[in-house]
């Protein structure tokens, strides 16, 4: 029974790869004092698969075409909060977590030299401890071995376990404060006093309303669209949103007075309608230019992100699945569903003209050599380019007909089976390999693997906290990024419950596979002479 179980699975790539998927996904969920290994057991079960039955091999680009799907849903996520760390206080955060993974990688050549492990190995132990997928297809494309892959396994679960151990430790000397999280929609009703009566909507909003958004005024007992041009009385009212209810308050004090429920409760003349965004004319537009129904009034009166409310800014660009809240005669409601094609499809809706120009794009500048001398040729390779390319259209958004972003739920899928996939491949094809090595040195690049994550994470954590002073939010976002796994951000995010790890994350991640990517090339191109052997 046995043989003919490794018979099947020896010689059914596919079978196999989906094997290791689902059964590393149900092992992926077992969690222990808190801890899983997620999409991390794909791995470690397509290893075992892999001792099982020696002869099971995934070939072709299946493996790579996961990794070029999880590196552009990342790039494409993150390309605006990527290009906004290149200023400012993220330089100082892609310094400090440039200095731990340098320092990582050197000891781990370090140490690999003084216990006489192969190089592949020692490359491979480097981008276990960091869960980098793109550093470690770097390492086998420069050494030409699985030697890499084995590396990689062995140190892979400390690389996700180690940083959220220190982490803990570190939140639990710190013992940081947070404020707690704030709404960042706010909603009022200011009724306008007596000496701002004959005064335009458009002079009390550039002098009393210029920190809120106006989204429905009350004139003469009658609730209308704001206009710029719109003459208000003593007694007229205006809805007003803000992200922060003191700008509210503050505009209140100011005109007149705080009165709730005359504009809201009244949908005689105005109804207030959600409606999900699932044309792609909706999309990557400002609201300051989005085109809406004409013949009848209707305005934007709040954006539903996923799990956040947004103030409708005139810059702020609509997305697939957001969902919109508009005001609109009573009568107009189909109109306006179609106008934005109102569909709950929308939430997983993307260009796949835009994905497949987009992947090529990154494939071909993977593959633009680039000489460095005394050490010889490198490339972005498939993991690089396909990065770049993905960060510079994800900060673009959109470049005329062409939308270039997707849905979060569509990014999370495209990322997560991408990432099965390749870890799929990778845990198949070093099965038999990885045994032996283990028995061998086992322990050995065990220790390795650890002393390279816990310098890196050390010098993260300490060196920021006691000595660049960077906000503890800030910089549990930093380890994040330096690390990579995104289990690790999850973690991150309890420890420091505001959305600055995720930001935090987003500028350091890709500086910093980019950068383990091209050191792996150069490490693996000096000590092989660049015979790949």
């Amino acid at each position: 029974m046995l043989d003919l179980a490794r018979d099947i699975i020896g010689s059914q790539p596919i079978l196999t790869a989906f094997l290791a998927i689902g059964a590393g996904y149900l092992v992926g969920q077992i969690s222990i004092g808190g801890f899983s290994l997620g999409v991390g057991a794909v791995l470690f079960v397509g290893l075992a698969i892999g001792a099982f039955a020696p002869k099971a091999q995934i070939i072709g680009p299946i493996g790579l075409t996961g990794l070029i799907m999880f590196l552009y849903g990342i790039g494409i996520l993150y390309g605006r909060q990527f290009f906004e760390g290149m200023v400012g206080a993220g330089q100082k955060y892609n310094l400090l977590a440039l200095i731990g993974c340098l320092a990582g990688l050197g000891v781990a050549l370090g140490l690999g030299q003084l216990f006489g492990i192969k190089i592949g190995h020692t490359l491979g132990l480097y981008a276990g401890s960091m869960t980098s997928t793109a550093t470690l297809q770097a390492a086998l494309d420069v050494t030409k071995t699985k030697d890499p892959s084995i590396g990689y396994s062995i140190a892979y679960p400390f690389g996700v376990i180690g940083p959220i151990l220190c982490i803990y430790f570190m939140t639990q000397l710190v013992k940081p404060k947070f404020p707690a999280k704030v709404q960042r929609f706010h909603m009022g009703e200011i009724t306008i006093g007596a000496g701002f009566a004959g005064r335009t909507l458009d002079e009390l909003t550039k002098e009393f309303l210029r920190d809120v958004q106006v989204t429905m005024v009350r004139k003469a007992g009658q609730n209308v669209v704001p206009v710029g041009s719109t003459i208000l009385s003593a007694g007229d009212a205006v809805l007003v949103v803000a992200e922060n209810q003191d700008a509210i308050a503050n505009a209140a004090t100011r005109l007149g007075k705080l009165e709730l429920g005359r504009l809201a409760s009244d949908r005689a003349d105005l109804d207030y309608i959600r409606v999900f965004v699932g044309k792609a004319d909706m999309v990557g537009v400002p609201l300051s230019r989005l085109p809406m129904p004409s013949g009848f009034p209707t305005h934007l009166l709040h954006v539903r992100r996923y799990d956040a409310d947004l103030v409708p800014t005139p810059d702020l660009m609509l997305e697939f699945g957001d969902r919109v809240g508009v005001l609109l005669p009573p009568e107009r409601k189909e109109e306006i569903r179609k106008h934005f094609g109102d569909t709950v499809k929308a939430t997983a809706e993307f260009s796949y003209v835009s994905l497949g120009l987009g992947m090529v794009m990154g494939v071909l500048l993977g593959l633009i050599p680039i000489p460095i001398p005394g050490v010889g040729i490198v490339t972005l390779g498939i993991g690089g380019g396909p990065l770049i390319v993905a960060l510079i259209l994800g900060k673009l958004r959109r470049t005329g007909p062409m939308l270039w972003t997707m849905p979060l739920p569509a990014n999370i899928v495209l990322r997560n089976f991408g990432l099965a996939m390749f870890l799929a491949t990778v845990g198949v094809n070093a099965g038999q390999p990885f045994v032996r090595t283990v028995a061998e040195s086992g322990f050995t690049m065990l220790f390795i693997g650890a002393a390279v994550l816990l310098t890196t994470v050390a010098i993260v954590l300490l060196v920021g906290h006691y000595i660049m002073r960077i906000p503890y939010d800030d910089l549990v976002g930093i380890a994040s990024g330096a690390t990579g796994n995104p289990a690790i951000l999850v973690y991150s995010t309890k420890m420091a419950p505001t959305e600055r790890p995720d930001i935090g994350y987003a500028m350091i991640f890709p500086s910093m596979t980019l950068v383990k990517v091209i050191a792996v090339q150069i490490i693996g191109l000096l000590v092989l002479g660049g015979s790949g052997g």
